[in-house]
């Protein structure tokens, strides 16, 4: 072989290694190819008893998610269902190391709710906002961007696009008929205690709260001027060759009009029903495009910069970036696992999880969600 062929080879190595072809990405509609637990270095026994640790752990609210929703939040004040539901499967999840397949258990083809995991993907539906200019700064006001009176006032005129998007806001008011004070309000005091706080100054608490995580995709909306989903779609899911099953909803009456077209404004959660509708495997490529730092193959469909800020803690919760969780030593710090996993997170015990330093995504359906650190370090444990 002469000394050019070995150059090239060299750069040919290079580029795929600066470009994750280190990595598998599967086709559209492709078996997903799996590689033996040998070859990838994980101990299969230990794998296995992490598999059937979380088979055995089954979220344990009702398969009827309407029914689980209305009790798993009875005690919020005019909770009610206002969007589509779906009834769950049972356990199912996927592990990947370097894109292969190692580990999966479930129907992983079936689409059901995934709730707060939503907020992951709205998160990204904002990071192309950014990528593409559509959104400045995430430090920028939002007022300057959406001017109906959604973020009028003393208060509400000092949120920016990072206060909404780490969840810190503060944000007060009433969006398609939720009240920002009834969404999980404390575990203290009645309604008028709830109703008459004065509202903390942005970027200073972080409230989890889907009312206030509907105006973000209420405004990213009419910043895209299109429906959310349709964005998601063009920019990111076909591009990660994901099915043609998943499905974005809102609320039944969230209706909004853009350059005289009525269109849905989406939700960042289900705990009112909608949400992201979606199957394991299509959670599983959206976890592989993020472990490879925004790169699908070759080509590149989400900056690093982004990530990068995505995956920040926040000052007021270490564990809380833009719409990620990240398992810092704080609060919910998996104790014994890298401080550098990230992951979605969703009602029932549904969870995306990025392993950069082991190159792993690791999906859950249906876990009870107490037991995902243990889950995880059982998962850990197989890597030798």
């Amino acid at each position: 072989m002469n000394k050019l062929s070995l150059s090239c080879i060299t750069i040919l190595l290079t580029f795929n290694l600066l470009c994750g072809q280190e990595y598998y990405f599967p086709e559209r509609n492709e078996i997903w190819k799996g590689q033996s637990a040998q070859t990838l270095n994980i101990n299969n026994e230990k794998l296995s008893e992490a598999i059937e640790f979380a088979k055995n752990n089954e979220y344990s609210g009702s398969r009827d998610l309407r029914i689980a929703i209305l009790k798993g939040f009875e005690r919020e004040p005019f909770h009610e269902i206002l969007g589509p539901t779906k009834k769950r499967g049972g356990p199912a999840g996927m592990i990947l190391k370097n894109g292969y397949l190692v580990g999966s258990w479930g129907d992983t083809k079936r689409v059901d709710m995934t709730f707060s995991v939503t907020k992951s993907f709205l998160s990204t539906v904002a990071g192309l906002a950014v990528d593409k200019k559509l959104i400045a700064n995430t430090n920028d006001k939002v007022e300057n961007y959406i001017w109906d009176g959604t973020f009028n006032g003393e208060h509400n005129s000092k949120i920016t696009w990072e206060h909404l998007l780490q969840q810190n806001s503060a944000w007060s008011g009433e969006l398609w008929g939720g009240k920002d004070w009834g969404d999980r309000p404390p575990r203290e005091g009645d309604v008028d205690d709830w109703k008459f706080e004065r509202p903390k100054e942005p970027g200073t608490v972080m409230e989890y709260n889907d009312v206030r995580v509907n105006v973000l995709a209420y405004s990213l909306t009419h910043v895209w001027r299109k429906p959310l989903p349709m964005v998601l779609k063009e920019n990111l899911m076909d591009q990660i060759d994901a099915s043609t099953t998943w499905r974005w909803h809102g609320y039944d009456h969230a209706w909004t009009e853009i350059d005289g077209v009525q269109m849905k404004s989406v939700t960042g959660g289900g705990h009112s029903g909608a949400g992201l509708f979606i199957s394991t495997e299509d959670m599983a490529r959206f976890g592989l495009l993020f472990l490879n730092e925004g790169h699908w193959k070759n080509e590149r469909l989400l900056s690093k910069e982004w990530i990068s800020k995505a995956i920040t803690p926040s000052k007021p919760n270490v564990n809380y970036g833009y719409m990620w969780w990240l398992n810092k030593k704080g609060s919910r710090h998996w104790k014994g696992l890298s401080e550098n996993i990230y992951y979605a997170a969703g009602f029932g015990g549904n969870f995306i999880v990025i392993d950069k330093e082991n190159d792993l995504v690791v999906v859950t359906r249906w876990l009870e969600p107490n037991k995902i650190g243990e889950f995880m370090t059982k998962v850990n444990a197989s890597l030798k």
